[in-house]
């Protein structure tokens, strides 16, 4: 594996190393902004190899009563995903948002910046201060959905995250796409996982599975069954299936857990709070998530 890389696409700064692949940018004086890259290359250095250093335990099924980490990272996974423990998922379902949080808040230490994301994959981080806003586009899901809703400073929103079958992580649902606006992309990571998990169509012969194990000898899922396709569904079973996800949505939003979701499936979709579907736009603020 190659070492952490940086360099520069345009105006924005992109970060590598092994599966962690960030895009980030930021707004407001130039010096400030300039200090601010140099705080997330110097704190991305050891990212990876603080995750792989304590990777058997974050593999691990969470609990109620949230494990000790050394890695601030690590610690971020934890605690995303220990208020969803009632459901098995472990701090992997959230380390993508958690590195996008870690990463941002080195970028910010110290720092005045306007506003600025850490976009992990689709999986963002933000800061928006003052009057600030941001646009971010969710979900096009192949539906003739590309998306745009705007989140301001002073929402309770500061990560975004996307999850289903058809995204870069395993899944034990059927969504094509579950996006979810959060406090943090960590939460919104972990949120997403189950969410997506649960629009869902259990045995259901449409649906191709296989063990995650048979495909990805170390995943966390082990034996548990992933999607690998659904074919052709009907207008009743798609809705059952996103119904099945939005009543965890609904019950993850009443307890404080997501601000908001958007579910899709087959051409069809659902939303849990207030998230304004609209047509891309020219509208101000900075595309930041494609899902």
């Amino acid at each position: 594996m190659n070492g952490p890389q940086a360099h520069w696409l345009e105006r924005r700064l992109h970060l590598n190393h092994g599966p962690i692949d960030l895009i980030i940018e930021a707004f407001g004086d130039a010096g400030e902004c300039a200090a601010a890259y140099a705080q997330a290359v110097t704190r991305f250095q050891t990212v990876l190899t603080e995750l792989v250093d304590e990777l058997p335990e974050l593999r691990r099924p969470a609990s109620l009563d949230p494990r000790v980490f050394a890695g601030p990272t690590a610690q971020r996974m934890e605690a995303a995903v220990s208020p969803l423990a009632q459901s098995f998922i472990t701090p992997m379902a959230a380390v993508a948002g958690s590195v996008a949080d870690e990463v941002l808040a080195a970028l910010l230490a110290g720092r005045k910046i306007d506003r600025a994301y850490v976009n992990n994959g689709g999986d963002s981080a933000i800061h928006l201060a003052g009057v600030q806003s941001m646009t971010l586009a969710i979900a096009g899901t192949g539906h003739g959905l590309a998306d745009r809703i705007t989140i301001r400073a002073d929402d309770a929103i500061r990560g975004v995250a996307t999850s289903g079958w058809r995204g870069r992580s395993f899944s034990l649902g059927i969504a094509d796409a579950v996006t979810v606006l959060a406090a943090t992309g960590a939460e919104a990571d972990a949120a997403a996982t189950l969410i997506a998990n649960a629009v869902d169509l259990p045995g259901h012969p449409a649906v191709e599975r296989a063990p995650a194990r048979d495909l990805a000898p170390d995943s966390d899922l082990g034996d548990r069954l992933v999607t690998m396709a659904v074919r052709p569904l009907s207008p009743t079973e798609i809705a059952a299936a996103l119904d099945s996800g939005l009543a965890v949505a609904d019950d993850f939003r009443r307890n404080g857990l997501i601000a908001t979701s958007a579910l899709f499936l087959a051409g069809q979709n659902r939303v849990s709070g207030s998230m304004a579907l609209a047509a891309p736009n020219k509208g101000r603020g900075k595309e930041v998530a494609h899902a």
